[in-house]
């Protein structure tokens, strides 16, 4: 290597000016050819390189089974999740890791609270209309082929009373009269039996609506001097839903007004809870004797009240050539603004003026009576005299007639 450096010193022309060695390309190749043959030391170079050992047998991912039947079928598929431990070390497992499970959970939770939520005063009036009205829970389509296909025609006398012409008895008589009309001829048998979807039906020569009311159910407070009668008098129960009845084209256009009457009777001087519908098979299984329901009286006595009156009223008295047992009479505590004894009476008869003759029969005088519950409903408190509230379906339950 010295030798070489040597040689290049002496080229006076490249060692005085090295830019002229470049500018002469013959010059610069002479010079190389000049140069000596520097040999490199044929040391051998040394690499430090390693290999990793040899991989071991990969652990399988599926569990070791329990002796299984030879009908039964293969192992589940098993898919190999690959995680970082606490110490950041990689391991392979066979189930995925705890914050994937708690990011996929956030995210269903996400997508719930995106769906629009329906309030609920909203699904209190849907469902309060449902049960209103009566319709069954399903599509069109399925209510048209019920209609069409497997409801099977009613007797002409009911179908007048649910189209709210006038009640069973006063449609038979109507029918008996020649006044109502079946596909154009006239019908004189309230037994016939006719679909009103189908069938033309005509009253008067007015034709009946294919579409009925819906089923109502409401809870009255009756004042006293009103009288249980479906007519036109002007102190009739149901003059008391007029108002009521005038709204009804706005408030439900396209249905027929309903014919409503009362379960039951209060006499003239009662007050209390009466039930009114325009269910006539719900009224008939609720005023029936055989629901057996139990019927609480507020009775207010004119003068005191003795032992011997409770232990009379409590033995009963014959009421319509039958004799009538109450379930049961209790004294009330005194109240301070009612200075008159008042007495809790329970009966499930129901028989007319029934309360009113147990009293009688006692030797009390009667000051005034009022019903306060019928089976399990009882009238609200904060219900006026002359008002009335619509039923719900666990009103219906409490009243044990619901259909």
């Amino acid at each position: 290597m010295a030798a070489a450096v040597a040689a290049f010193a002496s080229l006076s022309p490249l060692h005085s000016s090295p830019s002229f060695l470049f500018s002469c390309p013959r010059l610069r190749l002479r010079a190389l050819q000049r140069l000596p043959i520097i040999r490199a030391a044929s040391s051998p170079m040394e690499f430090n390189i390693t290999f990793a050992p040899s991989p071991q047998t990969p652990k399988v991912l599926v569990p070791d089974p329990s002796p299984q039947a030879p009908s039964s079928s293969s192992l589940p598929l098993l898919i190999p999740w690959i995680v970082r431990d606490e110490n950041g070390n990689l391991k392979l497992q066979s189930t995925p890791p705890a914050r994937f499970l708690h990011a996929l959970s956030e995210q269903k939770l996400a997508k719930e609270k995106k769906k629009p939520k329906q309030t609920k005063a909203a699904s209190d009036s849907s469902s309060s209309s449902k049960t209103s009205a009566g319709q069954p829970k399903y599509s069109k389509a399925a209510r048209r082929f019920y209609n069409e296909k497997i409801r099977e025609p009613q007797r002409l006398s009911k179908v007048l009373a649910a189209a709210g012409v006038a009640s069973r008895r006063s449609s038979e008589e109507l029918i008996f009269e020649g006044k109502v009309t079946v596909n154009g001829s006239v019908c004189t048998s309230p037994q016939t039996r006719v679909d009103l979807l189908k069938d033309s039906i005509y009253v008067n020569g007015n034709r009946i609506s294919k579409k009925l009311p819906p089923k109502l159910y409401f809870a009255l407070n009756k004042p006293k001097g009103y009288i249980c009668s479906n007519g036109e008098e002007s102190k009739s129960v149901i003059s008391l839903f007029d108002e009521y009845l005038k709204r009804w084209n706005k408030t439900n256009p396209g249905l027929p007004k309903p014919r409503l009457f009362t379960v039951g009777r209060l006499d003239v001087a009662t007050s209390g809870l009466i039930i009114v519908t325009n269910d006539g098979d719900f009224a008939q299984k609720l005023s029936h004797p055989s629901s057996k329901l139990s019927k609480e009286y507020i009775a207010t006595i004119e003068g005191g009240v003795r032992r011997r009156h409770l232990i009379a009223i409590s033995e009963g008295t014959e009421v319509e050539g039958v004799h009538c047992t109450p379930d049961s009479v209790e004294l009330l505590p005194t109240q301070p603004d009612a200075a008159k004894p008042r007495l809790r009476i329970v009966v499930h008869e129901g028989r007319n003026h029934e309360v009113r003759e147990l009293v009688k029969n006692a030797g009390l005088q009667l000051h005034s009576l009022k019903r306060v519950r019928i089976g399990g409903f009882r009238l609200p408190h904060d219900l006026g005299l002359g008002k009335h509230v619509e039923l719900k379906e666990t009103d219906l339950k409490l009243l044990g007639g619901q259909s």
